[in-house]
């Protein structure tokens, strides 16, 4: 059977469906690469905002539209939210909620059989029972793929917990991922050994509360950190997005205890700079707490990166609140800031709060915040020029003159995108190759790299 595997969403979502890749593939399956060549499609849902349901239907009318003879299993936030109406939507056959998306394999090799595909009985009982583990999955980039490679072999998200203990009173994802669980620690070291014998070169650990995992087992995240540093060779581990408030400074000195493997990037969702709304958000941090964290990661990590999330139009966010946290940006200086308008979501705690922001204003916020994101950004990026940092090349990138060379992509340690000129039969694709950084391009920084 040909499945076709399609997400949106976060970096767990990405995680997920890498893994049923594998496994499906390890059953005998097809993993396929278009949509119109798929029996099955399968779709890996988001819901954290009322934008990211409206996208999550959207696109699932889009892949019936495209291959109407192929069935639709629809998985993830929206599916576990909102089942009965997923369950309405085009070529829907199987709606599967993110309790039961585990034992995604075996509900696909059942309704198989059910529904009396050629094959389907052939499958073996240790494939269909086999333990999910993860393989690459790609982050938008813009590496293309083709002569130089496939961009999705070098970097594997692996899914290290699942569910959320914080009850913050804007998200939903809470109730849609259930109790924190965590996965063993022998389990993802024997992930991340096998997945650095396929090759890959760097491992990025998710979760939905990445700074609880082990909350469940008696232990931490820097004690999986630790395991997986001593007991794997895998060159590059990055952490996904974290809490401010999981963490205490001499979790930073694990960065001197690397050789160099904890790659120096940290996003840390701040959401707000007002501590009027971090209490509406219930969030359990103060903008001191977050400021005084980010003084102790520098200080430990040389050439740290920082990355957040931010909300802006929350209820009872005024022009002070909103001027707080400008200027709570200004300060840290955030290479990057992903920005959201807030979205009510029912079930939510705030989803009944007054003091409504009107949608024109929130907007307005979001235009202003995007503004000074890409100031301050540009200015992240720049100071970094003359570095030399390695990279990790991704693939050759589209759209450049290829007469004489080829264009790469790859990205720095620590998360900075990078563009450079190789001859043209030079292969980078996979390579971590000390690079300077020369220039500054749009939101890339040119690089140099030594005659290869």
């Amino acid at each position: 059977m040909r499945v076709f595997l399609q997400t949106l969403g976060c970096r767990l979502n990405y995680a997920e469906m890498a893994a049923l890749g594998r496994q499906l593939t390890g059953a005998g399956h097809e993993v396929a690469s278009s949509v119109s060549e798929a029996d099955l499609c399968i779709l890996n849902s988001c819901a954290v905002t009322g934008e990211a349901a409206r996208q999550s239907r959207q696109l699932a009318r889009q892949l019936a539209r495209a291959n109407p003879q192929a069935r639709l299993i629809v998985t993830g936030c929206y599916a576990t939210l909102e089942g009965e109406a997923v369950a309405r939507l085009p070529n829907v056959t199987l709606v599967v909620g993110n309790d039961a998306k585990d034992g995604l394999l075996s509900l696909i090799e059942a309704s198989l059989i059910e529904a009396g595909q050629p094959g389907a009985e052939a499958t073996s009982a240790e494939a269909t029972s086999a333990e999910a583990t993860s393989v690459a999955a790609p982050l938008p980039t813009t590496p293309e793929r083709g002569a130089g490679g496939d961009a999705r072999r070098t970097r594997a998200f692996i899914k290290v917990q699942d569910g959320c203990r914080n009850r913050c009173t804007f998200c939903i994802v809470t109730v849609a991922r259930g109790d924190e669980r965590s996965r063993t620690i022998d389990e993802v070291v024997a992930e991340m050994a096998a997945l650095h014998a396929e090759g890959y070169q760097e491992a990025v650990l998710t979760g939905v509360h990445l700074g609880g995992y082990g909350s469940d087992l008696g232990g931490d995240l820097a004690q999986l950190v630790v395991a997986l540093l001593e007991r794997t060779a895998m060159p590059r581990l990055r952490l996904s997005s974290i809490e401010p408030f999981d963490l205490q400074p001499d979790f930073f000195a694990l960065w001197g205890q690397s050789d160099g493997r904890l790659m120096p990037h940290l996003h840390l969702p701040a959401q707000s700079g007002s501590d009027a709304i971090l209490r509406r958000m219930a969030r359990r941090n103060r903008v001191v707490d977050f400021e005084a964290l980010v003084a102790a990661a520098r200080a430990h990590i040389p050439g740290l990166v920082l990355t957040t999330d931010l909300i802006v139009g929350f209820p009872g966010e005024g022009e002070a609140e909103f001027a707080q946290t400008l200027a709570f940006a200004r300060r840290v200086r955030f290479a990057h800031m992903h920005v959201f308008p807030y979205s009510p979501r029912e079930g939510t705690a705030a989803a009944n709060f007054e003091a409504r922001v009107p949608e024109d204003e929130r907007k307005r916020r979001v235009h202003t915040l995007v503004a000074l994101d890409a100031e301050i950004g540009t200015e992240v990026r720049r100071s970094f020029l003359g570095d030399t940092r390695p990279v990790l090349w991704e693939g050759r990138v589209a759209g450049r003159d290829p007469s004489q060379a080829a264009w790469w992509s790859g990205l720095t340690d620590n998360y900075l995108r990078v563009v450079a000129r190789a001859p043209a039969r030079a292969d980078l694709h996979n390579r971590i190759i000390p690079t300077r950084l020369t220039a500054l391009e749009g939101d890339a920084i040119l690089g140099e790299t030594d005659p290869l």
